[in-house]
Parts: structure tokens; sequence; C-alpha cells
């Protein structure tokens, strides 16, 4: 019989030569490919060999995880911990791994893409011309809005966010604020950045960007009252979750022009629903969930997941331990 751990990759299809790299020290079952896997017989087989999970984008509850007695490693191919209860997996001493770090800059390019379209009508203006329409000059009822000289808040300071502020402050000549649970003076110092409270971030930004992580906490922080405080003029956008958001709300402000426009990478419901109004309406630009989506980044992602498995499957400490001080206490 093989000494080797047994790995379970799901959702996500690993390349070549990751596939390689793991094959070579584990055995490998590959649900990647596999529909409805929660529910899937064969997959609900194999937890029962499993020592490490990497996939990404499944809820994976507890009542599931159960039936894999020797797990030692969840490793997600994401940033976002939301699919998983850690609480759980902490008290099983089982690691939680993602994949910071690496994403940052490209999440970053996506947030500053729907900025930009967002702020001059780009889907709206291109879709004009597919169709035809452009038949004149482009006059003031097509008109966008300047980027550059405006104020830019970010709720949520993290890598994500610094690096969003980063791209309008040096690239922009943005005024930056924040609004974190704790305060970040180096990034204030870097940055030129002011704290604020949410309510007045909301009143003050021209642009705001939300890059927070889903939790309790954040679960539909952005509702009506949040949207009145920004006013006609804001326009806002949303690369963290779409559960930070209470929909129909935005969709009400949307509509009324109590904003004036949204650019979201992240829905509350995904895929997008077709007949959802924020895929019809021109002002706003919805893209479908391309945050990290590139062919350099999504490899990298993947990578980091594969070693950070490896790493605790040898019995040392990965690079990108979530739950690690849980654990250690």
């Amino acid at each position: 019989m093989s000494s080797k751990k047994t790995v379970i990759v799901y959702q996500r299809a690993l390349k070549p030569a990751l596939q390689e790299k793991l094959e070579r020290e584990c055995h490998v079952l590959d649900f990647s490919q596999t529909k409805g896997l929660t529910q899937n017989s064969e997959f609900k087989k194999a937890l029962s060999q499993a020592h490490a999970l990497i996939g990404s984008s499944v809820n994976l509850p507890p009542e599931l995880l159960d039936q894999a007695p020797h797990l030692e490693v969840v490793s997600s191919i994401s940033v976002g911990v939301d699919n998983y209860d850690v609480d759980y997996l902490s008290r099983r001493g089982i690691v939680l791994c993602h994949t910071p770090d690496v994403l940052t800059e490209t999440t970053a390019d996506t947030a500053f893409l729907l900025i930009l379209a967002s702020a001059r009508r780009a889907v709206e203006m291109a879709e004009m011309v597919r169709k035809g329409e452009w038949t004149g000059g482009v006059a003031e009822p097509h008109f966008g809005v300047d980027v550059q000289g405006k104020k830019l808040g970010i709720v949520g300071m993290g890598r994500i966010g610094a690096a969003i502020a980063r791209r309008g402050r040096f690239g922009f000549n943005m005024a930056v604020s924040y609004h974190n649970r704790s305060r970040h003076e180096d990034f204030e110092r870097e940055l030129g950045a002011d704290w604020k409270e949410l309510d007045d971030l909301l009143r003050d930004a021209d642009f705001v960007c939300v890059t927070v992580p889903l939790s309790d906490a954040t679960r539909h922080m952005f509702g009506k009252h949040e949207f009145e405080l920004m006013g006609k003029d804001t326009i806002f956008v949303n690369i963290a979750r779409g559960g930070v958001v209470n929909e129909p709300a935005m969709i009400e402000a949307l509509k009324n022009g109590t904003i004036r426009a949204a650019g979201l990478d992240v829905f509350e419901t995904e895929p997008l629903p077709a007949d959802s109004p924020l895929a019809h309406m021109n002002n706003v630009v919805a893209l479908p969930h391309i945050g990290s989506a590139t062919h350099e980044t999504r490899y990298a992602m993947a990578e980091l997941a594969v070693d950070n498995a490896l790493a605790v499957l040898k019995g040392e400490k990965p690079r990108a331990p979530y739950n690690w001080e849980t654990l250690k206490r």
C-alpha cells in the first residue's frame, strides 16, 4: 500500500506542472470537473481517505467535512475564506490556507478598471458603437465624469485597498480617505490618506471602493442609509463580496439617481441571474467576478495553494495559513 497521503483537487483544475508536482509527493484524486460536487457520491467516498483538499468556490459545511476523519489541511485557491467554517476547522485542528499577496495587484487593477469604466461610461459607449448608434459627435447626454483629482474613499484598507489607493493617489492625483477597523499610519504617511468614520467617508468621497471581507459584521453593511449618504454624484465600486451590499437597496439607489453609477465584480448570487436589473442598467458596469482572472495570477494562486498543502502534510508551517494562530493557542 502506498505511503503517500491523499489530496483531493476540486472545482479548479491544476496546470500540468502543478499537478505533477503534487503527484510526486501525494496520491491525487481529481474532482475538478465534477458538477454538483457536494452531492456527488464518489466525492463523499473519497473524503474518507483525504488528508488535504485543494480548490475554491465551493461551500464545504461541517457535516460534509465530518466525512473526512484524516483531514489535515484545506488549501483554498482564494483570498476570501467565507466558504469555510473557520471555527469548525480550528476545533478539529485542520489548517486552513489561502492565497493573499499573489493577487493583490491584479485585483487592484480590476478595481481601477471599474472606476474608470463607470466614470467614463465605457461599456455603455462601446455598446453604442457596436450597435451602429454612433452617428455624430458625443454630446453632453453621453458625457462621463473625470477621475483625476477626485476623492477616493476606500472601505477596508488591507493589501488590496492600499494597492487601489496607490493607483488613485500616484496615478490620478486623487485625495485618499479610508475606513478600517484599525488605523494604518504607515499607509496614511505613504498615501497622505485620512482615516474617517464610515458615514463621513461616504458623504465626502466621489468614488467609494469596497474591499472588506465578508463576515457577520460586514454582511449588508451597505444599505439604503449608506447609499443616501453618498449622494447623486458618487460612483460605488464593489470588488469584495456581493453579500456586503443589500442589492435591492443598491438597485433602488441606482434607479432613482441617489448615486450616479456602480462598478461591480461581485454579487449576492453568482452567476448573476439574467433577469437581475443590474445586468441591464446603463449606469452599472457588471463583470463576472474577474478580480484575479489573469493567466499569471491564477497560476500563482494555484501554485501557492499547492505549496501550502504540501507544507502542512510535511509537518511544516505553510506560507499563507489563515487560522495558524488559533491552532497554536
